[in-house]
Order: C-alpha cells, then structure tokens, then sequence
C-alpha cells in the first residue's frame, strides 16, 4: 500500500540534494526509502537506479530500471538506461536489443532523431544489424543526411554481400547511387559487387551519439544530468585502482550505508561502521579496520566482511584477512571481488596453488556475471593446466592474473585477456596456454594483441601492421603474432607475401614439434594458394613424419594435379606413381586407386605411350571389371593401332555394361559416334542397325544396312552381303523386289 507523501517528498528531497553533492551512498539510501513510501512510483525507481549506476552496482540499477520500465512502459528513459547499463556489464548484444526498443518508443512519440541516434548505438555494440542498417538508411534519407544515409547503404552493401546475398548488395550500393551519382567510394562499391570482387564496410565518421539526460523534469533533475553525463564519459576511463577488489569494496560501502539506515542496530556499532566507512573513504586504512573489528562482532554483515577483509589485505596482513574474506564470499554481491582478495592473500603468503584457485574463481564468477559463454572450455583447462604446473610457473600466472584484475580500465584487460586465452587454447592447445600466461612481457602482449584486432576490425591495417612489428621486438617467439602479421597481409591484397610468411611459422611449429598446429597453417595456406607446390611438399611431409597415410596419400594426389595443372606433366607423373605405391602399401580404397590409375594413363596417352597406357587400364579393370572408362579407352587404342578385333571385343563388353544397366541410349551414342570415326567398320554398322532396329527406328536400320551390304559389296564378301540383304528384306523397305533381284544375283 502506498505510505506518506510526506515521508516521500522529504526523501526524494534528500536524494536529490546528495546527488547534487555526488554523494550517491546517500543518494541511494535516501531514494530507497522513497521506493519504500511508494513502490509503484517509475520516478523514484529512475532516481534510484542513477544512484546505484553511480557506485558501479549494475546488478541492481539493472533491476531497478527494468521495474521503472515496468512501472512506465511509454517512458524511454528506463529502457535507455538499462541499455546503458547492460553495456557497461559487457552484454552488448541484449544492450543493442534494449537500445532498439528505446528507438520503436521514440518512434511512437515521433523523435526521429533520438531513434536514430539508439539505432546507431545498437549497431555500434552489434554489427550486422542488417534490419536496424536498412531503417537508418531511411531515416538519414529522411532527415537529409545523405553522407550518413550513403554510410548506411554501404553498410548493408557489405553485410549482404558476407551473407552470399549479391543482388541485395547491389540493389543497396544502387540506392546509394541514386543519393550521390558521382560519389566515388560508392561507385568502386558498386564495380567490386558487379564483379564479385570482397568488398570493406565504410569507415564510420559519424561521432557516436551522446549519453542522453536521465531526468528533465525540472531544474534540479537538470543538473543531475549533467553530473551523469560527464559521470558517463568518464566510466570507462576511470576505474577504481583496486580493480576488482576495489568494485566489490565500493560496492560493500553503499550496501552498509542502506544497512545502517534501515535496521535498528546499536548506535555504537552503527556509530563504529559509519566512521569506518568515512575513515575508508578518506584513505585512512588503519582507522577504518579498526572500527570495522570493533562493529565486526555486532553486525554480521557480508558488506563489512568485504571491506574489513580487502583493508587487511592492503595493509598486507593476509592471514587476517582469510577469515573475514570467506565469509564475503558467500554472498553473491561480493563473490568476485572476495575471491580475488583471497587469491591475493594467499599470493602473499606465497601459498600459489590455493591463489590460483582463488584468482581462476573471481575470473570464471565475473564471466558469468557478464553472461560470457558458458560453453567455452577455458576454465576447465585453466584449473587443469594451473594445478599442474610448477610452483614457479604458478606464481607467474597469479602474478599475470593479479595484474589483469585492479588498476585502470581492468575490465576491459579481462575481457581482452580472455578471449585471447580462448583463442590460444584453440589454436594452440593447453601448451600454448601456459606460454602466454608465463611469457616474458605477457601482460604487454595481450594489450599489443588487442590493440592489432582492434585495428583489424576497423580495416586500419597499417596501423595492425606497425603494432604487430612492435610486439615482435619484445616477444620475437610468440607465434600467433606472426600469423596475424600473415593475416593482415591478405586483406592487403599481399598474398604472396603472406604464404612467405605461414612457411615460416609452420616450419616454426615443425621445429617446436607442434606438428598438428603446423599442419593446420599448411592447409589454411593451400587453401588460398592451391598451386603452391612447396607448401604442399611440405605437408606431405608432416603427414608422412606423423604417418597419417590417408591424408599423406590425398596430398600427392592433389601435388600431381598441381603439376599437371601448371604443365609439369613428367612430375606430374613421377607423383602419380609415388601416390600408387603409397596406396598400395596401406592397402587404400580400391576408389581412389583408380582414381590415380586413370590420371597415370591420362598422361600416357597424352605422351602418346599407348602401351602404358593400356597397361594401366587393364590394370583398372582387374580392380573394377566394369568400369566404363577403362573399357573405353581400350577400345578406342586398338582402333587407333587398327586392331579391329579387339576393339570390337573391348566394343562388346562396353555394349554389355550398359545393356546390364539398361542404358539403351547410351549403346546408341556410342554406336552412332564409333560409325561416325569408323565408317567402313562392318561390325560396328551392324550393331547400329540392330539396336535402331530394337528401337523400332526401321529406316535408319535399313539405311545402316544399306551402307553395311555396300562395304561387303566392295570388299569381296558376297556371302556375308547376302545375308545383309536378306535382313533388309525382313525389315519390308520400299522397294523390296530390287533387294530380292539383287539377292538372286548373289546367288541367294
């Protein structure tokens, strides 16, 4: 039920006069009281969640915007708050959600420009939005921006074209056209669709929108927006130089300040916790733990816990800390910063096996805090590869984890860090791990690797380029710098360059014996330069050390096409019957042994060795007595050495084949192109009148035969032109006593 206005207004009032002063503890205790009178008031709710975004609790601002919102669902600035606040928890794609439904609520209250400015922010945290592209685009056209409606085209130009959709893309850089005809990145847009050449996304030289006002219903609310936002542009920048530890102590301080004003506690133990959090404030360190264990007995607090524990372990007195850091723990508002505590504690006690499980719990709880995937096997290898380690190599990784965890911008160090260690542990497995983490100067290596994708994803190669080169002169033998120095060179359009470059890095591994991880870069680099006879040599050489024979045999196949292919056909050769032995020695696929039969005889016949050629297809034969092709090609070399009888041989087994397979049609093909090549080859004629005849094709039968009895004529062979004579007059021909005369001529 609601409770006094009065109670109301006066805490409202109080709120508003801390916030002025930017002293939120205050703010916060003050308007939660107000949210206490009036639970149902969005009002309140907005001023309360300010506060708690002000002393970094962006768990609860979350919740307190999202009941606002629930409170005043036409109201956006809950939605644009939530967003914010999201974004700053690193959950960028339910941020760009929320700052989409912000942009449909100022659509509905007809701001155009404030919609726009949430969709660039949406796309801006989650790029690909091709929907929210294609409504700026529109929106710009509307406004009159055709430098940011061209952008937006642009933009959907590309991400149509990485989603294989090249008449989209086309229809976008047209649209785009018909903005500015003579517009010059448009028009090179346009000519690499048509020509389906990959193109860039438009650099982006739009300002990002500015952080928007909270509160604007009156002076007061005012000027509390002005305090958010240049607040806001500090956020990121300014962080507590405590880092994590020093959040969850932050954090503890406002959650003591609402815990003292609501409960009815002894005035001297809220007197010893108000004059500890003061002394806190101030830096007097040895003040506040003392009235912290003074009030420490009374109030079982986690918040105090926290504060006490994290002051104890600044003044470097661990094993007091333990204790009081284990029962902050417990409470899921304080888990990360204790953890982390504690692993520093133990770090201090050089007791590194439990400060690494501490340190890998404070990492894994903020990952979760972040929605961070909770797929990635990471942290299981992570606490598998950290407990096994030696106790030097696990001072160094508490020591690299410590370090990533507290002074400026930590936040944005763990989310770097770990998605390089997720990506080391990919491609580079748990050893690779354990290099980075232990590696001289590692801390500088994952700034400089960040730094280089960062540059990447903005198509600033140059600038990749010059970084990577710096983070070789301190840590010449990481390898994944190498390969991103590789990969920039691709996008520059240097491939050459490039498969240079994944040479050495793969004969790199090779030395390292990290033969998997050498293999992987050979093939990634076949696959953009197929005709690289080197590289390829080279992985068949890995497979062969690594005696996988399946993939070793596809590669000296796929080494001989590619000597074929540029017009080596003796090497060509040469590996051909490398790949046979190979695949005869382990016994492969009768399929793919005649695969490399046929590419061996091939190349005889185009050197004109018939009799190896007709070697190897017999050969093909004893392995397959029905394949078509062999049988073919044996055909046609006996007609080509005029050997008649065994071509019609070779001719009847084909014609056998495909009777079994009732491919009638292809019995006649062959027929009528054999007669064709052979015109006077009698069997052949009489084979084709007798399938036209099956066929039901009776003039061309008796045409065949006519042309078949001519030939016998003329050789000599009455007997046998008689008898053709005497098929034709069973066929019933017009004419049919001129062939019965002729027959009796013969003597029939």
């Amino acid at each position: 039920m609601p409770g006094s206005q009065e109670a109301y207004e006066q805490a409202m009032n109080a709120g508003h006069n801390a916030a002025w002063e930017q002293d939120w503890l205050v703010a916060v205790a003050a308007y939660g009281k107000a949210v206490q009178e009036f639970p149902n008031d969005p009002e309140a709710h907005i001023h309360l969640g300010l506060g708690l975004l002000e002393l970094g609790r962006l768990e609860d601002a979350l919740k307190v915007y999202t009941r606002a919102n629930q409170l005043a669902p036409d109201d956006p600035i809950p939605l644009e708050k939530s967003a914010d606040v999201l974004e700053r928890m690193g959950r960028l794609r339910e941020a760009a959600q929320q700052y989409i439904n912000v942009a449909e609520v100022y659509l509905q209250q007809r701001d155009l420009e404030k919609a726009v400015a949430n969709w660039e922010r949406a796309t801006q945290l989650t790029p690909g939005l091709v929907a929210i592209h294609a409504k700026l685009a529109q929106a710009y056209e509307r406004l009159g921006d055709k430098k940011q409606a061209i952008r937006e085209y642009l933009t959907l130009a590309f991400n149509f074209q990485k989603n294989n959709d090249s008449e989209r893309a086309i229809r976008a850089a047209q649209r785009a056209l018909r903005l500015e005809r003579s517009n010059p990145q448009v028009l090179n847009t346009l000519r690499a669709l048509e020509s389906g050449t990959p193109i860039q996304p438009p650099s982006n030289t739009k300002t990002p929108p500015p952080s928007r006002a909270v509160f604007d219903r009156d002076a007061r609310s005012s000027a509390l927006d002005k305090v958010d936002d240049a607040k806001r542009q500090s956020a990121q920048t300014a962080s507590d130089p405590n880092g994590l530890m020093g959040e969850a102590m932050n954090d503890a301080l406002g959650a003591l300040a609402i815990y003292v004003m609501e409960q009815s506690t002894a005035f001297s133990a809220s007197s010893d916790v108000l004059q500890g959090m003061e002394a806190q404030r101030q830096g007097l360190l040895d003040e506040a733990i003392q009235a912290y264990e003074r009030a420490e007995s009374r109030i079982r607090h986690p918040a105090l816990k926290m504060n006490l524990g994290g002051l104890l372990v600044m003044k470097n007195r661990p094993d007091e800390a333990l204790k009081h850091l284990g029962e902050a723990a417990a409470s899921p508002a304080f888990a990360a910063g204790a953890y982390y505590a504690l692993g520093v504690a133990y770090f201090q006690l050089k007791r590194h096996k439990q400060a690494a499980k501490f340190l890998l719990e404070a990492l894994q709880t903020l990952a979760q805090e972040s929605a961070a995937s909770t797929e990635s096997p990471l942290f299981d290898n992570l606490n598998t590869i950290v407990a096994g380690a030696t106790e030097e190599a696990q001072s160094k990784i508490n020591a690299r984890f410590i370090e990533i965890m507290q002074g400026k911008d930590w936040r944005t160090r763990i989310s770097e860090t770990q998605r390089q260690l997720e990506e080391t542990l990919r491609e580079q497995g748990e050893k690779g791990l354990i290099d980075i983490l232990t590696a001289q100067h590692s801390d500088k290596l994952t700034e400089s690797i960040a730094l280089i994708d960062r540059y990447v994803r903005r198509g600033l190669f140059t600038l990749a380029m010059d970084e990577a080169h710096h983070a070789v002169e301190f840590s010449p033998n990481y390898l994944p710098v190498h390969v991103r120095m590789a990969e920039i060179m691709i996008k520059e359009g240097r491939v050459r360059n490039a498969i240079t470059k994944y040479n050495t890095i793969a004969r790199a591994y090779l030395a390292r014996g990290e033969n998997a991880r050498a293999a992987e870069i050979l093939t990634n680099v076949l696959e953009m330069a197929p005709l690289d006879v080197s590289v390829r040599e080279s992985l068949i050489d890995l497979l062969e050390t690594e005696e996988k024979w399946s993939e070793a045999l596809d590669q000296y196949i796929e080494l001989a096409h590619t000597h074929q292919q540029l017009g080596n056909f003796d090497q060509a050769r040469e590996t051909y019957v490398l790949a046979e032995r190979l695949g005869a020695r382990v016994n492969a696929n009768v399929d793919k042994m005649v695969k490399i039969k046929h590419a061996i005889a091939d190349i005889d016949l185009l050197r004109t060795d018939f009799r190896k050629a007709q070697k190897a297809y017999e050969e093909i034969l004893q392995l397959v007595p029905d394949d078509e092709r062999a049988h073919r090609q044996l055909m046609e070399l006996h007609y080509r050495q005029k050997n008649t009888v065994e071509a019609t041989r070779r001719l009847d087994k084909l014609l056998g084949i495909y009777a079994r397979n009732k491919q009638i049609t292809r019995i006649t093909q062959l027929l009528e192109e054999l007669v064709a090549q052979e015109a006077n080859d009698t069997a052949l004629r009489s084979r084709l009148a007798a399938i036209y005849q099956q066929l039901g094709r009776t003039k061309d039968a008796i045409a065949q035969l006519d042309a078949l009895g001519e030939i016998q004529l003329e050789a000599g062979m009455h007997a046998e032109a008689a008898n053709t004579i005497r098929r034709i007059i069973m066929l019933k021909p017009d004419h049919v006593e001129d062939y019965r005369k002729l027959l009796a001529q013969l003597g029939g």
